[in-house]
């Protein structure tokens, strides 16, 4: 199997971020809409490779009873790529998003700023060499992401869909 470097490892990583960020509370968060477990695919594109196909499970769970805070897990991969994504994620009253996260396979993490207005949420993203910004857009049962990371001299665009209970 082909790992891609560690800059698009990390944007990968961010990009898994947004589907965290999307996923999770009780009723009054601004993530309500969110709980329990989604699966999707997409397609991501690096700079300097063909864009190829990838396949993501994630369960989010609320903390606390506000929700305004949650938990996530993680796992997306593609023919060449895998990873392992847990962080925590809060927002404030007016719905400033913000948190950490890690990706256990590679060991890199960072931390994460955005907004989340009504069905869209939009972060960006910092760690190690990389940002990222994304944008998600939840309807129902289903949640569509974009993704535009930089890093280490590379650029990578993903779209992905997630389907809640898939």
């Amino acid at each position: 199997m082909l790992f891609p470097t560690r800059s698009l490892c990390a944007t990968l990583t961010a990009a898994a971020l947004l589907f965290g960020i999307g996923a999770a509370c009780a009723e009054s968060g601004p993530f309500s809409e969110f709980n329990g477990h989604w699966s999707g695919t997409g397609t991501l594109k690096p700079s300097d490779k063909p864009a190829e196909r990838i396949r993501c499970d994630a369960t989010y769970r609320a903390l606390g009873s506000t929700g305004h805070q949650i938990d996530l897990a993680l796992r997306c991969d593609s023919d060449d790529y895998k990873f392992d994504l847990s962080g925590q994620f809060q927002a404030d009253d007016n719905n400033h998003v913000s948190g950490s996260f890690t990706e256990r396979t590679r060991g890199t993490g960072g931390t994460v700023v955005g907004t989340a207005r009504g069905p869209r949420l939009q972060i960006h993203v910092e760690g190690a060499g990389f940002s990222a910004t994304m944008v998600a857009t939840t309807r129902g049962g289903s949640q569509s992401v974009s993704i535009d990371g930089s890093g280490g001299g590379q650029f990578v665009k993903a779209s992905i869909t997630l389907r809640r209970g898939g």
